[in-house]
């Protein structure tokens, strides 16, 4: 039986220069699911994606000049292949070019299991670039939405087969705290929160996507919730729902399903966290290991 998992974060320029944190693992039904996907992982040898992929660290202008060179660096080598991208981003606050660049990923990648023609055909940098860009839109929209520090571990290799019980939703929560490891979104597409927030005009209603299936993948953020900000994301996102109400009852799901529970299932929290943790990490950026203690 299981206890913990354990996290060897390193400096991507000196790999022996590492630390290890371990987080306590909850005491709830997504805990056992998700520990039998990490293991299947590690059994199949399936590596972490990005292993230096942060968030909210160093200086807002290198995190905005990094993100910004980022994703044109996708739009470029998809257009390389096919100009298929018709913007650029220059500015994080431009939300518009944002849902533009998602839908781009949406079309021509494919959602989940569901791999566009295109993608088939394009080569595997273009493929690489076309899931690059969808995590570079969200990069983008982390940042100019607070950018506080968290990473994200993700298993793309890992067959997204099944999905969670109803009963689960009741672990979810919106209420981000320091030092906690949540349960990541695998779905391509957009949740309820993620549509009213970003106003996405060209998202297609097939697009629409509640956290439903599950992987390996998880983030650990490193902040604490702020509730004013909070309650302000609720009432825009109830007043979302009512304004599109219509589509979201055609589709069986009232304000109270399940499937809107926002925010994301506690899986494990930081044990015995160093006072400095976040100076530690700033220098160690680089997912080592995943462990299960």
């Amino acid at each position: 039986m299981h206890s913990h998992v354990s996290i060897e974060y390193a400096n991507p320029n000196d790999l022996n220069d590492s630390i290890v944190l371990r987080y306590r693992l909850r005491d709830n039904p997504i805990v056992a699911k998700w520990i039998n996907k990490l293991q299947q992982t590690q059994a199949q040898q399936i590596p972490i994606d990005d292993p230096t992929r942060f968030y909210g660290f160093g200086s807002k202008e290198q995190q905005i000049a990094h993100a910004l060179s980022e994703i044109n660096k996708q739009v470029d080598i998809i257009n390389s292949y096919k100009n298929i991208v018709e913007r650029r981003l220059t500015d994080l606050a431009d939300q518009d070019t944002l849902n533009y660049l998602h839908h781009i990923f949406e079309v021509y990648h494919g959602l989940l299991n569901n791999p566009s023609e295109f993608f088939i055909a394009a080569p595997p940098q273009v493929q690489k670039a076309l899931g690059e860009l969808n995590i570079a839109v969200h990069r983008c929209e982390s940042i100019s939405r607070g950018s506080r520090p968290r990473h994200v571990v993700t298993y793309f290799g890992l067959v997204k087969e099944e999905i969670l019980d109803h009963s689960d939703y009741e672990y979810f929560t919106d209420v981000s705290q320091f030092g906690t490891m949540y349960l990541n979104y695998v779905e391509i597409g957009k949740t309820l929160t993620d549509l009213a927030l970003d106003n996405d005009q060209y998202i297609s209603d097939e697009a629409f996507k509640p956290f439903t299936y599950y992987s390996a993948d998880f983030t650990v953020r490193f902040f604490h919730p702020k509730l004013d900000m909070l309650a302000l994301i609720r009432a825009h996102v109830s007043k979302y729902y009512s304004q599109n109400k219509q589509f979201f009852l055609a589709r069986g799901l009232d304000e109270n399903h399940p499937l809107f529970k926002p925010g994301l299932p506690p899986i494990a929290d930081l044990d015995n966290a160093p006072d400095d943790v976040l100076e530690l990490l700033a220098s160690r950026q680089f997912v080592k290991s995943v462990n299960l203690t």
